[in-house]
């Protein structure tokens, strides 16, 4: 089976994987690391959380307008999160509102999960591309987040294994 979210990852981490998906302990595996998931199940409560971080750790970025929950990410737009400027004219100005829609299927997921994809889209206010200054803005906000990215991919991959054994 092709890992699609670990591709770019060393053959020796996907045998690991692999491995605990042969003797089915992949979720053993992520529940010890990860054993709680979060509060924020509302596009609301989602709204308050993405503007606290952004407070904490982005005060000269651009200020959020919506952040929610969207259940077509992942299927329509291969991403976990999306980080839109829409732009509208408003009193003869062009004004930008910034948007950030996160995956529904991280509502309930590990509280790392949830903030890791969070941070990310926070980053792209600052730094539009997937460069060495966005990911250092990356680990600013989240000093674990290269660790947390790649767990987060095992649980994906996690969820494949899971949807194919079902069919």
């Amino acid at each position: 089976m092709p890992f699609k979210y670990l591709a770019h990852y060393s053959p020796h981490l996907q045998n690991q994987v692999k491995q605990l998906i042969a003797e089915q302990k992949l979720d053993a595996y992520l529940q010890s690391k990860y054993p709680d998931t979060h509060a924020v199940k509302t596009d609301k409560a989602l709204y308050q959380y993405a503007t606290e971080l952004k407070k904490n750790h982005l005060k000269n970025a651009p200020n959020l307008d919506k952040v929610q929950y969207d259940n077509s990410i992942g299927l329509t737009h291969r991403a976990l999160g999306l980080n839109t400027a829409i732009s509208r004219v408003q009193g003869g100005k062009l004004v930008a509102a910034k948007e950030i829609r996160i995956a529904s299927l991280f509502k309930n997921a590990p509280a790392e999960f949830l903030k890791m994809i969070v941070v990310h889209e926070l980053a792209h206010l600052k730094e539009r591309n997937h460069d060495k200054a966005f990911y250092k803005l990356c680990l600013h906000m989240q000093p674990d987040y290269h660790q947390v990215e790649f767990d987060v991919r095992v649980y994906l991959t996690g969820l494949d294994v899971a949807k194919q054994s079902l069919a």
